[in-house]
């Protein structure tokens, strides 16, 4: 009996997959943000409901950037503010 616990993860390509090591950090499929896991965002948008059957997890952030994530304005100002500056300016951005 295999008692090895597995995570599903988001790959570069969107697509979910079983991972035996836990992700880093996650995000929301709907509105395609990532941020850190202890990000003070997720528990009061999981409060309100709805957030649960979007959330997603990635091994790292080129994997979140990848998928066409952007960051997350509360837990990662100084990334979002990068990549916001960035996109008004029709720039490519990474991290």
């Amino acid at each position: 009996m295999n008692t090895a616990k597995s995570f599903t993860l988001t790959g570069s390509d969107g697509r979910p997959y079983t991972s035996p090591a836990k992700g880093h950090w996650g995000g929301h499929r709907r509105g395609k943000i990532y941020g850190r896991l202890d990000c003070p965002a997720a528990p009061r948008a999981i409060a309100r409901g709805g957030y649960v059957n979007n959330r997603v997890f990635f091994a790292d952030e080129q994997t979140a950037l990848a998928a066409g994530y952007r960051p997350c304005g509360t837990c990662c100002k100084n990334r979002y503010q990068a990549w916001k500056s960035a996109q008004e300016k029709g720039e490519p951005w990474n991290p």
